[in-house]
């Protein structure tokens, strides 16, 4: 989380420069490869645009272009350049051939569902179409559920994120109130625990005083 803080700290200001253009680009190099936390990215950005600094819509959909352009890059090196070549530069990324195999045999198994939900896991996005294409998938079955998978991981995260900044106070307040709650239950559950003991204790004391 620390290193991930670091990288959106970097890309802060670049973010509030170019605007969705710069989420685009940076959602694409992290789909090819790159150890960019792009929900935290997604998240920064869509707080700016509930912020009125940044067009939601214009998120939206540069989001989702990057996020499926740098898949459909990724497909295309993983075909033309193979697995050798792929694990011999991810070497230096800490992708092995154990966890290579593993993201393969994944992929081997759910096919398309695996395209489609991969984006919501961190290794297997950036591997996303690397692995489709060193594995020859039709690229029209590629293309069709990556583009789904990527509108739904971009409108979950942004509107998520946009929800929740909107709503803030509200949580807030639910939040203390739950913990308010929690206090109160736990209180009931002791009191109910001494009581129930009670007669067992009252008999320990007895005996120890004897």
């Amino acid at each position: 989380m620390e290193d991930a803080g670091h990288l959106v700290a970097g890309f802060e200001h670049v973010v509030r420069d170019y605007g969705a253009f710069a989420v685009m680009l940076i959602l694409a190099v992290e789909a090819i490869g790159a150890p960019v936390p792009g929900e935290t990215l997604l998240i920064f950005a869509s707080v700016l645009a509930a912020r009125g600094e940044m067009s939601l819509p214009a998120l939206v959909i540069f989001a989702w272009v990057g996020a499926v352009l740098g898949d459909n890059i990724g497909y295309a090196m993983g075909k033309i350049f193979g697995r050798r070549a792929i694990l011999r530069y991810g070497a230096k990324l800490g992708l092995n051939d154990v966890r290579f195999k593993a993201i393969e045999s994944l992929f081997l198994r759910y096919g398309p569902a695996m395209v489609m939900f991969a984006r919501f896991f961190t290794i297997l996005r950036q591997l996303n179409g690397i692995v489709a294409g060193i594995l020859k998938m039709s690229w029209w079955r590629f293309l069709l559920f990556n583009t789904l998978g990527g509108a739904l991981w971009v409108i979950t995260w942004v509107f998520a994120a946009s929800y929740f900044s909107e709503h803030m106070s509200v949580i807030t307040t639910l939040a203390h109130h739950t913990k308010v709650m929690v206090g109160l239950l736990t209180v009931g559950v002791l009191v109910l625990i001494v009581k129930a003991a009670g007669p067992a204790l009252r008999r320990a004391g007895r005996a120890l005083w004897r």
